[in-house]
């Protein structure tokens, strides 16, 4: 078995779960687990809650049913059909990791293709935001979603990223990698 992928839990996930997808060059709900089986482009939103130089990580939780107990930033997430980008950050802050009051800033929009293991294909078109927080922030993780949390500077981040690359999510190496500047600007060296 994969070790990235929970097999036995992918259905479950997932079930019934319409996220925005192109079909034929026409977004439309499509199921959520098909998307990623086929590979198929859709929408999706990706938050990282800075404080200072420090970025909030979170362990995704042991039974999701890709990428189970790597590091990503603080929420990578699908948009419900006909939800906005921004609401969808908003939400998905306070049911993942119980932040409230943060108010994300769009940072643009970052597309990618990525195997995340089991067969399931990756292919968003982020809309990417940035949530500046206090050094108080309270962060009290969901555990169906996360399963550890914690702050890394970023350079510290960056050289943990470049020893133990299998250790982190797919986006979140992309990410890094190819769009730094973008997501952090000035802020995070």
């Amino acid at each position: 078995m994969n070790e990235h992928v929970r097999h036995d839990l992918v259905d479950a996930d997932v079930a019934g779960i319409m996220i925005p997808t192109w079909i034929d060059g026409a977004l439309q709900p499509y199921d959520k687990l098909s998307a990623h089986r086929e590979g198929l482009r859709h929408k999706a939103v990706s938050v990282f809650v800075v404080a200072g130089d420090a970025v909030l990580l979170q362990q995704r939780a042991a039974h999701k049913y890709h990428t189970p107990g790597l590091w990503a930033n603080a929420c990578c997430t699908h948009p419900e059909w006909a939800e906005d980008s921004e609401t969808c950050a908003v939400r998905r802050l306070q049911q993942e990791l119980g932040i409230t009051g943060l108010a994300p800033q769009h940072r643009g929009q970052v597309e990618y293709r990525a195997d995340v293991g089991g067969g399931l294909i990756e292919h968003e078109v982020v809309e990417v935001f940035v949530a500046d927080a206090p050094a108080t922030l309270s962060v009290t993780p969901n555990p169906d979603e996360a399963m550890a949390i914690r702050w890394l500077q970023a350079d510290q981040l960056e050289h943990e990223i470049a020893q133990h690359p299998d250790r982190f999510t797919p986006w979140l190496r992309i990410y890094l990698a190819e769009h730094h500047a973008m997501i952090f600007g000035d802020k995070v060296a």
